[in-house]
């Protein structure tokens, strides 16, 4: 059942898109934006796939149980995040607003909100900071960039990264607490 977007998007999307619409213009300096692109390509899965198929070797013990908690983790987000989008219906903000360049990244779907891609990375952040710590400070960078590369790229709204950073937190956290 799609719903309408609520009143709350609307408002948003009028605060943001000037924003959006500042950040995609630096898409003009070639460099800028293929180190977009390539942070937006990371975070569509290589990155994540990469992190858990490397279980064994970075945590030998463990990694069994690590490579099914990620995965699973990972599984039951996408499940969550699919949802909310198809019920909240948040345009992108290329779609809604001419103003903001779109620089032909394909985005997987119509709706914005939330974002997945920074969803995944905090959540995968969370759960290396509790198992193979050493690793966030290439991994941390990484997820920061993905995260400006969706608004980079016209992709989401501001809002959509900060719900998906939360989304990806809680996501994190729990798993960690089930996982006990």
């Amino acid at each position: 059942m799609k719903l309408h977007p609520p009143a709350v998007f609307e408002r948003l999307d009028l605060i943001e898109w000037q924003l959006c619409r500042r950040l995609a213009g630096y898409n003009v300096h070639p460099p800028w934006l293929a180190l977009l692109r390539l942070s937006s390509k990371l975070g569509d899965w290589p990155l994540w796939v990469g992190l858990i198929l490397a279980q064994p070797l970075l945590q030998p013990a463990d990694s069994g149980q690590r490579m099914a908690q990620y995965t699973a983790t990972a599984l039951v987000a996408i499940g969550l995040y699919r949802v909310l989008k198809t019920r909240l219906c948040r345009e992108r903000p290329f779609i809604t607003f001419t103003g903001i360049i779109h620089c032909s990244e394909p985005a997987r779907d119509r709706y914005s909100f939330p974002s997945g891609h920074t969803m995944h990375a905090v959540l995968f952040c969370v759960l290396t900071a509790a198992h193979v710590p050493w690793l966030l400070p290439g991994l941390v960078p990484a997820a920061v960039l993905i995260a400006v590369s969706r608004v980079g790229l016209g992709l989401h709204y501001i809002s959509d990264v900060a719900a998906g950073a939360l989304l990806g937190l809680g996501f994190g956290l729990a798993s960690l607490y089930l996982a006990g």
